[in-house]
């Protein structure tokens, strides 16, 4: 089972926060650093100094990583004209030498786009099908040649389809809780499917109607990679996870119950009860970035009981 870190800028995080946790991501042995794509904080957060954009996030990070994966959970299709967004995310995968995955969601924050001014569109899932089929057909489309789509939303002629990403094929990651479209969506262009938050069993019924769904689409369940996105909050003894979930403004039993808390064996035990029902990589959401402890903890005493 792959560990992923997963961060939440939008809460209050510069770009040197967010460059020390990659490090430590890099140097802590774990596979990938992720973001959300988000303009503005959720909650009782200040989210001081601002926000910060994705994927101008993931270009520096792209240059000053060597290793680790890094993309977004999810970038909000409703923030970039599709055309545009596959040159960013060629550009940064160019960058960083291959190592560039794009998580694409439909957007869904509306507050976010009234405090910036971004529309927010009421058809928002039929915008998103199109945009998956502009991106990832931009980047197929061989050299020389040119891509056309003609869709209700976007209108593509005699595109060049330039540039293209360092690897043959940039993982693209779809993830949500809806029960048919998402499936389907995912079964079309999915590399991999994430189901965030979500307990043992809501995950084994979503990645089942995934699976069926890839099956009937001919692609095979074994085409996807099943994950998880779940927050974490580790400590070596009690007072310890108390301590960092009074930080992060939780509870210890919500966190038990709906997340990864605990000691190294409860969140070892916890995780291996995902990995039985099928997820292979799991995205740890860390909302204390300041705290570089957990991560060492995580590191050394999760992350080597893993399968």
């Amino acid at each position: 089972m792959d560990l992923r870190i997963f961060t939440e800028p939008q809460q209050g995080a510069t770009y040197d926060t967010l460059l020390t946790v990659a490090k430590a991501t890099e140097d802590l042995g774990f596979d990938a650093f992720f973001r959300s794509d988000h303009y503005l904080r959720m909650g009782s957060a200040d989210g001081l100094p601002g926000p910060t954009d994705a994927w101008i996030t993931l270009a520096g990070l792209a240059r000053e990583t060597k290793r680790i994966r890094l993309g977004t959970l999810m970038t909000a299709g409703t923030f970039r004209l599709p055309g545009m967004l596959a040159i960013q995310v060629a550009q940064v995968d160019q960058m960083s030498g291959g190592r560039v995955e794009l998580g694409l969601g439909a957007g869904w924050f509306e507050e976010e786009h009234k405090a910036y001014g971004i529309p927010f569109p009421k058809e928002k899932f039929a915008r998103l099908e199109e945009q998956l089929a502009i991106v990832t057909g931009l980047w197929a489309t061989e050299v020389g040649k040119t891509f056309d789509f003609h869709g209700t939303y976007y209108d593509l002629t005699d595109s060049p389809a330039l540039p293209k990403p360092a690897q043959k094929k940039v993982p693209v990651l779809i993830g949500g809780h809806g029960a048919s479209r998402t499936p389907r969506l995912a079964a079309r262009f999915a590399d991999e499917f994430n189901i965030p938050f979500a307990s043992v069993e809501d995950s084994e019924r979503q990645f089942g109607r995934v699976r069926a769904a890839a099956e009937e689409a001919g692609r095979g369940a074994d085409a996807l990679t099943y994950s998880n996105a779940l927050v974490v909050c580790v400590g070596r003894d009690d007072r310890e996870v108390a301590r960092r979930a009074a930080a992060i403004g939780r509870e210890v039993d919500e966190l038990k119950a709906n997340g990864l808390a605990g000691s190294p064996a409860e969140v070892v035990d916890k995780l291996g009860r995902y990995a039985a029902i099928g997820s292979q990589r799991i995205y740890l959401q860390i909302l204390d970035l300041t705290d570089l402890d957990q991560l060492d903890l995580i590191s050394t005493h999760v992350q080597p009981q893993l399968p």
